[in-house]
């Protein structure tokens, strides 16, 4: 595979970046909001796996969490409401070589962009997908959203929601080609962090549920778990996650799961007494779309002229 010059002498370059080199602008998140936790966690993983920055793309869609690639200092895409999923994989199709995160909401992935949603987990291209879930529709002024619980009381629902909550981890691990599925709460950093380098390394589509804070409009609808540790299940398996000593003394709760028992995974997921924190499932083997369509190869300048021409031509105004 022949490479640009321009390529050659960066991989020539032993880089390091500081955290700073990842980080652009102040985050207008609210002060304790969950976002904020995940975006340090992901600014880490990008200063300790290395990551060039030229080479890495933030994409979202609309939302609070979708404010995300204005807060880092790479490539960013922020798109329309619900179709962060199929720009991202637009980039991965063209440019396999870039390292590709996807930040979506609950509302922006689980409503609006839920099609989007399954078929994205079908394809299983190459590309970290964090659901920042908060459970309400935040930047629009408190709506109720797709995994809002039975009974919230919000703009849209006043006297209450009627329908019980919609569980993101139950429909990705039912969806054919799954390869990887976990769950995350923003008030652990430690297991935060864990989980992002996880799926990161996941060579698949790394499906990542964080349960987040929403201190403006639900300020208290975490508060039982927050200060429960018990309500917090730790799963830990020698294929996933194994907490360390400082956090298992907090966290007492914990299961030994292997994440390769997709049915075992299912079970866990539909616990609503708990909050399942950990690798719900992983499997390595499931093919990716993007080796199927020849793209290993990039598109020269030429060939995406010759390519856009062919399509003008279609057309006469």
């Amino acid at each position: 595979m022949k490479i640009s010059a321009t390529e050659c002498l960066l991989q020539m370059c032993d880089e390091q970046h500081e955290l700073e080199d990842y980080q652009s602008g102040v985050p207008r998140w609210c002060t304790g909001c969950g976002d904020n936790a995940i975006l340090a966690a992901v600014q880490r993983l990008c200063r300790e796996e290395g990551l060039r920055p030229e080479k890495t793309v933030f994409i979202s869609g609309i939302g609070c969490s979708s404010r995300f690639p204005h807060y880092m200092r790479t490539y960013g895409f922020h798109g329309i409401h619900g179709r962060a999923l199929p720009i991202a994989e637009g980039v991965k199709l063209v440019r396999p070589d870039l390292t590709v995160f996807v930040n979506t909401g609950d509302g922006d992935c689980c409503s609006i962009g839920a099609g989007h949603w399954i078929h994205a987990i079908r394809y299983n291209m190459n590309m970290t997908v964090f659901l920042h879930d908060n459970q309400i529709y935040g930047l629009t002024k408190m709506q109720a959203s797709p995994t809002s619980p039975l009974g919230t009381k919000s703009n849209t629902t006043p006297r209450g929601s009627y329908l019980r909550a919609l569980n993101p981890l139950c429909v990705t691990l039912g969806v054919a080609n799954v390869s990887f599925v976990a769950q995350a709460v923003d008030w652990i950093p430690e297991s935060l962090f864990e989980i992002v380098s996880a799926a990161y390394h996941h060579k698949g589509f790394s499906f990542v549920r964080i349960v987040q804070r929403c201190p403006e409009w639900l300020p208290t609808s975490l508060e039982p778990w927050m200060q429960d540790p018990e309500k917090v299940q730790l799963l830990t398996h020698e294929k996933g996650l194994t907490p360390s000593a400082n956090l298992s003394r907090i966290y007492r709760n914990q299961l030994e799961h292997d994440p390769g028992d997709l049915n075992r995974a299912r079970e866990i997921a539909s616990s609503e007494d708990v909050i399942p924190v950990g690798i719900l499932y992983q499997d390595r083997s499931v093919p990716r779309y993007e080796d199927t369509r020849q793209t290993g190869v990039l598109r020269t300048t030429d060939t995406v002229r010759r390519g856009l021409e062919a399509q003008f031509d279609k057309y006469v105004v």
